[in-house]
């Protein structure tokens, strides 16, 4: 039988961020780990919780999807900004430069990271 948990509990996820500082986040590291199984990783990310007002995260080595809960913000990806607010879903291939800019303070997204290294090819 597997242990892994089968549910992400919101609220008990965000009552645990910020995280533990770390060498990037010296206020508190504004993501938390909600499921994981093979490829697959979600988290809760609240770029909001780190105090450093501005998302510093760098490309990711896996394609990821974001599923935003609440809040608004703009997502520059790849030298082009959209604004998202709660209910959308984003797509950002393995390796693409992106980060979430001017954020309102509630704005929180789920980030799912899951296939190969280096993404997915179409």
């Amino acid at each position: 039988m597997n242990s892994a948990p089968l549910k992400a509990d919101f609220q008990a996820l965000l009552a645990a961020l910020p995280q533990p500082a770390s060498g990037h986040y010296p206020q508190g590291t504004p993501f938390v780990q909600a499921l994981a199984h093979g490829s697959l990783n979600v988290e809760l990310f609240a770029p909001a919780t780190s105090q450093l007002g501005r998302d510093i995260q760098q490309p990711h080595t896996q394609d990821e999807l974001y599923v935003v809960q609440r809040g608004r913000s703009g997502l520059w990806r790849d030298g082009q900004t959209e604004t998202v607010g709660a209910g959308d879903i984003l797509f950002v291939p393995a390796g693409v430069a992106h980060r979430f800019e001017n954020f309102s303070p509630d704005f929180v997204t789920w980030v799912v990271f899951y296939g190969p290294i280096h993404g997915e090819k179409p």
